[in-house]
């Protein structure tokens, strides 16, 4: 799950244009019934955005299950939560996304990110800063309907409506500062302390200001990884995994833990989930990894250690998820 928000509101949600907080959904598509009903739930309960996961090897390609998703409901916005440009060209992307935007006119986002499993099951190496900018770039003229030219070549998409909004996935401090000069928006996946969430918007506010750009350009959702199954051990088995595969593309990869922000206490299991992690579906994570979400779970129930308090249904309306205790520590 997703979350946004802006700073005169508490720091777990976004207000949107009607004032209200907005929250959002993301999943990992492994069938086109789970595709259509959690659609249609999002929409049921008013979710305000339909995160969905490239994950080649993982799940189904995402193109249709955000083509399945943007014929089924007619109000939350569909985004492709995220993609890469490893093993995607980006005018593929940019003509795919601009597709969706037929389907669902104004509703369709794409992201982008470095690459995490779907590079890596693929034996892709991930992308550099330097190029997912060069790439956002790019994207971002050509969804205009303006040909646009990348590494030799030009590419022209004079059918797009309007242009869909690219966010970027960023983690590190060179992926939030990229999303400050050049995102539409940006999804975080930083720490959901306090202080992690300051740390991580100044970062997207300081580059924008510094690129000349107004921060309020650029759209900020924070992502948190829960469940809300109603056994307790059910649910940290699926949130120790789900965690797992977060931090796999988000934490993993920094040789700094601490700047990171991981705790020095919880270094030594991070670097022992980094050696036994894969994003294989076969290979199941490590029971460790039940240890410690949004850098730590207690062993009670799903409190997160100072981190994250859930007690929410995932299918619920939005506001009783903030307000049944989706509440940062």
């Amino acid at each position: 799950m997703f979350l946004a928000r802006r700073p005169v509101l508490p720091p777990w949600c976004k207000q949107s244009s009607g004032g209200a907080s907005a929250v959002g959904l993301l999943f990992w598509p492994f069938s086109p019934e789970l595709v259509t009903r959690m659609a249609e739930a999002a929409e049921h309960y008013g979710y305000d955005m339909i995160g969905i996961a490239d994950t080649p090897g993982n799940a189904m390609d995402p193109w249709v299950a955000m083509t399945l998703a943007a014929q089924s409901v007619h109000r939350p916005r569909i985004a492709l939560c995220v993609s890469n440009l490893a093993t995607r060209h980006p005018a593929t992307s940019a003509a795919a996304i601009a597709s969706i935007d037929l389907i669902a006119p104004g509703r369709a986002v794409l992201g982008i990110g470095t690459g995490h499993s779907s590079p890596q099951n693929l034996g892709i190496p991930v992308s550099s800063a330097g190029d997912l900018e060069e790439g956002l770039q790019f994207l971002r003229v050509l969804l205009t309907g303006t040909p646009a030219s990348y590494r030799g070549g030009t590419a022209h998409l004079p059918w797009v409506a309007r242009p869909s909004p690219v966010f970027l996935a960023a983690s590190g401090p060179k992926a939030l500062a990229l999303a400050g000069r050049v995102g539409d928006g940006v999804f975080i996946n930083f720490g959901l302390l306090s202080e992690n969430i300051a740390h991580s918007e100044a970062a997207v506010v300081t580059s924008a200001r510094e690129s000349g750009r107004s921060p309020g350009d650029v759209e900020v959702w924070q992502i948190a990884a829960l469940d809300c199954h109603h056994d307790a051990e059910i649910a940290r088995a699926k949130i120790g995994a789900i965690l797992g595969f977060m931090a796999g593309g988000y934490i993993l990869r920094s040789a700094d833990l601490a700047g990171r922000g991981v705790p020095e206490h919880l270094q030594p299991a991070i670097r022992e989930l980094r050696r036994r992690y894969s994003t294989r579906p076969a290979r199941p994570m490590p029971r460790s990894s039940r240890n410690w979400g949004c850098l730590t779970i207690c062993p009670n129930g799903l409190r997160y250690s100072e981190h994250l308090k859930i007690a929410v249904s995932s299918c619920s309306e939005p506001k009783k998820v903030v307000s049944n205790k989706l509440c940062l520590r």
